[in-house]
């Protein structure tokens, strides 16, 4: 069943600390093409280009994929593991008694686990029902030779569109309803193909799968009772504008894996899972606030304030800068960024990434005069991220396991301070 399509660098990020980089990336299509923003005219109006060559994580900033087959790739690196049981196919309609130290509800947008904890909703505004249809394109079809290879958001107030170059023969259009629209029957082809003929005709592709789905901007409080915790749609629900809804679940389970196993392991109290939610939520709200404020503008109906917005567009007054969000309060320092902002990934000399040589644990980077005399287990990466150390006037950095920066110091003795406080 396609869902996601898209992740970014950082995603590929944690993909590599699971070990998994490689075989994703065989599964994923690279992109640096960007997102052209199109009006009803076919005027562009905007083009968010993307990154040629690896961004700041060490990847491609962009990747497209199709969610059953990536999907596969990771339910395979679990057999790596002798400790993980897998279950598929099964439902769960309760649980009364459970033999494990924590639960971790990743069980969607009617998450039972939330049931049981008792998570407040909060509504952040945007329920919109939108038309997902799947292609399997024929790449012999001049008209699928034609298409464009970036992301299109087609602003047209006429009927709002996004249309996706998934990698290989897949495309999807995502298509929004409108007044007067059969939910019912949107998915009947006879329906559907006719919103797409300027680009594409049944001669030319078949049909994957259509559905229609109802986009949402919802966020949870309340992510942890107890043994029981959230991540992904169960805490967090986000419009699709920036691609960024699976991400933002990749990032909660950053963010709870190594506090999970430091208190398992007993390297820390049961007190660190506090944090997950307390960093997590704010990061998380600044995405959807974002694709909100996106999605208002791109889902316009009305003709003329859809021309104001082209000329707002034009006059370069309706700008989206992605987001670089702190955590919120927990397991950092209690100072403005760069410090709870996650940490490039540069290459080192010989030729790893800098998360390959760290491992899954803390690491100070920086110069390596401040690192003369402090008895520590973290991992000493001298003379690495020495730009992004001068950008920001600090001569240390201290990585946590999910690289994001728990503090920054100048001197020997500010670094020891701080690496007592993760003692």
């Amino acid at each position: 069943m396609p869902r996601a399509v898209h992740f970014d660098g950082e995603v590929m990020r944690i993909f590599q600390s699971a070990g998994l980089a490689e075989k994703v990336a065989n599964v994923a299509r690279a992109s640096s093409r960007g997102m052209h923003f199109v009006n009803g005219e076919g005027r562009t109006l905007m083009i968010r280009r993307g990154i040629d060559g690896p961004g700041p994580h060490g990847w491609a900033g962009n990747w497209y994929f199709h969610q059953p087959i990536l999907e596969v790739v990771l339910r395979e690196g679990l057999k790596r593991f002798a400790n993980v049981r897998v279950h598929l196919g099964h439902e769960i309609a309760s649980v009364d008694e459970l033999d494990a130290r924590y639960v971790v509800g990743c069980d969607g947008a009617r998450s039972l686990v939330r049931q049981a904890i008792g998570s407040r909703h909060v509504d952040l505004g945007l329920h919109q029902p939108w038309l997902v249809v799947d292609l399997l394109c024929d790449p012999s079809s001049a008209r699928v030779k034609a298409l464009p290879d970036y992301t299109i958001q087609l602003c047209d107030p006429a009927r709002p569109m996004t249309v996706v170059n998934v990698g290989g023969e897949r495309r999807r259009w995502e298509i929004m309803l409108m007044p007067g629209d059969d939910p019912a029957r949107l998915t009947e082809p006879d329906i559907f193909w006719p919103m797409m003929a300027q680009w594409l005709g049944p001669d030319d592709a078949r049909l994957e799968r259509a559905a229609v789905y109802t986009f949402h901007s919802v966020v949870q409080q309340g992510w942890r009772k107890g043994r029981l915790l959230l991540a992904g749609d169960a805490c967090h629900q986000t419009p699709p504008f920036l691609g960024q809804g699976m991400c933002a679940g990749m990032r909660d389970s950053a963010n709870l894996a190594w506090k999970l196993a430091a208190v398992i392991k007993g390297d820390a109290p049961d007190s660190l899972l506090d944090t997950y939610e307390s960093e997590r939520l704010p990061h998380v709200r600044a995405f959807i606030d974002l694709a909100v404020k996106l999605g208002a503008v791109l889902q316009e109906t009305d003709p003329a304030a859809a021309a104001e917005r082209d000329r707002r567009f034009e006059a370069g007054a309706e700008m989206f800068d992605f987001p670089q969000p702190q955590l919120g309060p927990g397991f950092r320092l209690d100072a403005p960024p760069p410090v709870g902002t996650i940490f490039p990934q540069p290459r080192l000399a010989d030729g790893r990434l800098m998360d390959e040589a760290i491992g899954q644990r803390f690491a100070i980077v920086g110069d390596a005069a401040l690192l003369d005399g402090i008895p520590t287990k973290a991992v000493l990466l001298p003379g690495v991220g020495l730009d992004w150390l001068a950008k920001h006037d600090r001569r240390a950095a201290v990585l946590r396991p999910d690289r994001y920066v728990f503090g920054l110091a100048d001197t020997t003795p500010e670094l020891a301070a701080i690496l007592d406080t993760i003692v």
